[in-house]
Order: C-alpha cells, then structure tokens, then sequence
C-alpha cells in the first residue's frame, strides 16, 4: 500500500504500526501525549494513495449526553491534518488555522473514519480538508493549515 507513485512520509520513530486486533496494520504516534491519552486515533495509506484516519468511540470521548464530545471530534481532526500532510512533512510543523462543522452525533462502539485531502502546499503552508462519518452518515468537516518549521541546527 505505501509504494504508491508519491513522495512517501519521511522516517518516524515515533511511528507505531498496530499488529493485531481492529487496527491491526494502522498507525499511530507514540510521541504525542494527548493524542494518545484521547485516543488512540489511527491512520492507514490506500491502495489509491489517499490516508484514511480512524477511531472507535469509548465511553471517554462521550460528552454528557453520550454522544462523542465536540473537543474528541476536534482532536481527531487535527490528528488528521498531520496524517494527511504526512508526505508533504519534513520537519516538525504545527497548526496555525482550524475551522470545522458539527453535522451529527457519534456514540459509543461507532467507528469514526475521516478522509481528507491537502488542497494546496506552497512555501512553508500546507492547506487540508476533511470529513468524517460513521457508516455513511456525515458527521463533521474540518479544514486546517498547517506552517511548517525550520529545521533546528
């Protein structure tokens, strides 16, 4: 799946590769303590190329009305942002513009897949987009820019 004809993502030794259970053959990053601790979210390469970014919905990321939190959906966006500018990445960046859509509720046991796509990549800025649904109802779209970082010397 990773030798599609584009640039691939440079080395991680942060990157975790699941070896077994639902996610098995997904990533994820080990190095980011809250992402991890509001977890674990997920992300794969395509046969097309595309990334496809997953979570399955625990009883930690409910809000009080058992529906997924609006802060989770917002996390797990912007985890997608960086899983979606992975080949476009060469050094550490962060986000500088979020905005996002609430469409509908997840709740608990759902599996939230989010696809998304870079829009532009120009100069130190990487534009993206995004959805996410269960099944195939829509529940929230995001768009992002990330700045990448100079190289520390």
């Amino acid at each position: 799946m990773d030798d599609v004809p584009q640039k691939t993502p440079r080395f991680r030794p942060d990157l975790l590769i699941a070896t077994e259970g639902e996610f098995a053959g997904w990533r994820t990053w080990s190095r980011d303590s809250f992402e991890s601790n509001n977890g674990p979210f997920w992300h794969r390469f395509e046969d097309d190329g595309s990334i496809r970014c997953a979570f399955r919905v625990e009883r930690k990321h409910l809000n009080g009305m058992r529906n997924v939190h609006g802060g989770c959906y917002m996390t797990f966006a912007d985890y997608c942002l960086f899983a979606f500018a992975a080949r476009e990445l060469e050094a550490p960046a962060v986000t500088v513009s979020f905005g996002c859509e609430f469409l509908a509720a997840a709740r608990e046991g759902d599996l939230v897949v989010s696809t998304g796509e870079v829009t532009r990549a120009a100069g130190s800025l990487i534009f993206l987009r995004g959805i996410m649904h269960t099944g195939d109802k829509p529940l929230f779209t995001f768009s992002g820019t990330i700045k990448r970082m100079k190289k520390k010397a």
